[in-house]
């Protein structure tokens, strides 16, 4: 067993190895009101537009100046965010303010935001990178920094907890003192043995693994790490063919993984028999064929093609990515633009039928929203119709004449509700509970505008119904 991350790299774009888990870096890194986003595994953060201050402890609205002053190459600021403009020869130049790094111009952030932004001997204090030691150790220990942690342990002839107190240890009766052994404690670091040669200490790693001390690993822990013919099996890379394939089966190792197939002149299953094949009638019948994409190698989402006899794979039409790691475009929507919802695996515009004759539709956060357009009244989720001429009031101070109400709702002494059935704010427009299937829990599905279970109805007689993905 591995931890999932060592380091940054070992995880996507927009996560951070914290404790050896992928995480996002956000929380608790940014200050009040600011945003945060994560780029190349570091957080950075800012204030929003119409705030100001440092993003990495508070944002406040910014304060509009109460006197017009003449434009200056420092108002407004050409700098980003922790940064001080200075006017030198009639032009702004931009600085990072003290303890703050980076270009001053896109924004300057502290020296570290998380552990992972220091040298492995340093920890992210107060967004320093500091030696996390003093203070740390009890009397008579010492501290060592391993991956940004203190680790303390007693000096040599103490003994205790070495987080709070290490004691003497109690004299031995007097005797002979044993030649000291270089190898107690071991200098050589983990996976790795340490045997004396005249007083010195000679260090190796240990059987089954690579590398020098202190920087012994085993050979392997993911297949990748091996080549192509070979697997990652115990930490070593071996050949994964022995005792794979059945009796009469050649075994041939394709990206680490092995493919059983029948001898020439066998059939069966390769993985278990291969039996001969049956003595051919006397008409002279062509060559067996052996297809390489049965069983495919490809992964799932993929198709195989026999081209010279060598399987050639490639993503299903409408599936990104690279065989065995074939994806769908997307899942659900917040992998596509604002503008474009998940439909059936593929960003799409959600407005082609969702609004109703004569409507407008624009989408908004991957959502459609149908309004009339101006001199069109009616549901925009069903029809607009023109609006009918003005009649003349008859009391002058109707509050509902002309109606203050959006669409889909309705007006009583001046104050608007949403229709039946309808929901949102009655003074700009009221729409239906759903128009799309994404607008519902995955356990339901639109159905004439309601969030309802699909199920009834729709399995037959001793049948069960699961609804997946609406």
């Amino acid at each position: 067993c591995r931890p999932e991350c060592v380091s940054n790299g070992e995880c996507p774009s927009h996560m951070a190895c914290i404790n050896q888990k992928c995480k996002d870096p956000c929380p608790g890194t940014c200050g009040t009101g600011a945003l945060c986003k994560v780029v190349s595994h570091t957080p950075q953060c800012i204030c929003p537009e119409g705030y100001a201050g440092n993003p990495f402890s508070l944002c406040t609205p910014k304060i509009p100046d109460r006197v017009e002053e003449k434009p200056t190459p420092c108002q407004p600021s050409p700098c980003g965010a922790n940064a001080v403009c200075r006017e030198q020869n009639g032009a702004g130049s931009c600085s990072c303010l003290p303890e703050f790094v980076g270009n001053p111009y896109e924004g300057c952030r502290p020296e570290c935001v998380i552990n992972t932004d220091c040298p492995a001997d340093k920890s992210c204090m107060r967004n320093k990178c500091q030696d996390p030691c003093p203070g740390t150790c009890g009397q008579n220990a010492l501290c060592q920094v391993v991956n940004h942690l203190p680790s303390c342990t007693c000096i040599q002839g103490y003994t205790g907890d070495p987080f709070r107190y290490c004691n003497a240890v109690p004299q031995q009766p007097v005797q002979a003192p044993p030649p000291a052994n270089p190898c107690n404690p071991s200098p050589c670091g983990p996976n790795s043995q340490c045997r004396e040669n005249n007083g010195q200490a000679i260090c190796s790693c240990l059987p089954t693994y690579v590398g020098s001390p202190p920087g012994c690993r085993p050979e392997c822990v993911v297949s990748s790490e091996c080549a192509s013919n070979k697997a990652c099996m115990n930490q070593k890379c071996v050949d994964p063919c022995p005792g794979t394939c059945g009796r009469n089966a050649d075994c041939q190792v394709i990206n680490h993984s092995p493919i059983c197939s029948c001898r020439q002149g066998f059939t069966g299953d390769p993985f278990s028999q291969c039996r001969p094949i049956p003595p051919p009638p006397p008409m002279p019948t062509p060559p067996q064929y052996i297809n390489p994409c049965q069983p495919s190698p490809c992964g799932p989402l993929s198709e195989c093609r026999d081209i010279g006899g060598s399987p050639s794979c490639s993503c299903l039409p409408q599936y990104t990515g690279t065989p065995p790691n074939c994806k769908p475009e997307c899942t659900i929507n917040a992998e596509c633009p604002s503008n474009q919802a998940c439909i059936r695996e593929k960003c799409r515009d959600p407005c082609p039928g969702s609004c109703g004759a004569g409507a407008m539709c624009n989408v908004i956060n991957h959502t459609p929203v149908c309004t009339c357009p101006e001199g069109y009244t009616g549901d925009p989720f069903t029809n607009c119709f023109p609006k009918p001429p003005p009649v003349e009031p008859v009391e002058a101070d109707d509050p509902c004449n002309p109606s203050p109400c959006g669409p889909n709702a309705e007006c009583s002494n001046g104050i608007c509700t949403c229709l039946p059935e309808y929901q949102g704010d009655p003074y700009r427009g009221c729409r239906p509970e759903c128009v799309l299937n994404n607008d519902c829990p995955r356990d339901k599905a639109c159905i004439r505008n309601k969030c309802l279970d699909p199920c009834p109805g729709t399995c037959g007689q001793n049948a069960m119904c699961d609804v997946i993905n609406h």
